[in-house]
């Protein structure tokens, strides 16, 4: 082979190298995302059951541990109600909790004012298709993070931490 063919034959060989490792890591983040926009909304949302046997129960319960870890329960509204102003029928038992710590909001809202839309904390109440009462809520711990600052500081720290301590005397594990 002469000097000019070996070196055509080199960078032939260098050019499938880099193509292959460029399609590679092309397929590697697509794989990854393809991955996370998969398991995103199962990471997003918390679902525990109840130990109680009724929505009204869990409900109670919840309001109870909200004053008892030193927040406050703006209200609980009943979207079956809700609903039905409107003439929509929802068979369901379906509440929605809120909770608030007026210290945490403001100390997130002082930074960071544009997640206002997330305040006040909520968990969703409601009787599955099994018959048995569920508990839903964001995950302040993995919402925090994405955020990042302050509201990782609060809602993936402080929050996170009050909502395991409120729940835990309401939900069956």
């Amino acid at each position: 082979m002469t000097d000019d063919t070996e070196r055509k034959a080199g960078t032939t060989s260098r050019m499938r190298t880099m193509i292959a490792a460029g399609g590679g890591l092309v397929l590697g983040i697509a794989i990854c995302a393809v991955t996370m926009f998969a398991m995103m909304p199962k990471m997003m949302l918390t679902v525990h059951e109840s130990r109680f046997g009724t929505v009204d129960e869990t409900c109670a319960a919840l309001e109870k541990a909200i004053e008892e870890g030193g927040w406050s329960c703006p209200g609980v509204r009943d979207m079956k109600k809700s609903m039905a102003k409107y003439g929509v029928e929802f068979p369901g038992e379906a509440r929605i909790v809120e909770l608030c710590k007026a210290d945490y909001a403001k100390k997130v809202l002082t930074t960071n004012p544009e997640v206002l839309t997330l305040m006040p904390c909520a968990w969703g109440v409601y009787k599955g298709t099994d018959g048995k009462v569920y508990i839903s809520g964001m995950n302040m711990g993995l919402m925090g993070k994405m955020f990042g600052g302050t509201i990782a500081e609060v809602m993936g720290g402080s929050v996170a931490k009050d909502e395991r301590q409120m729940l835990a005397s309401v939900i069956a594990e």
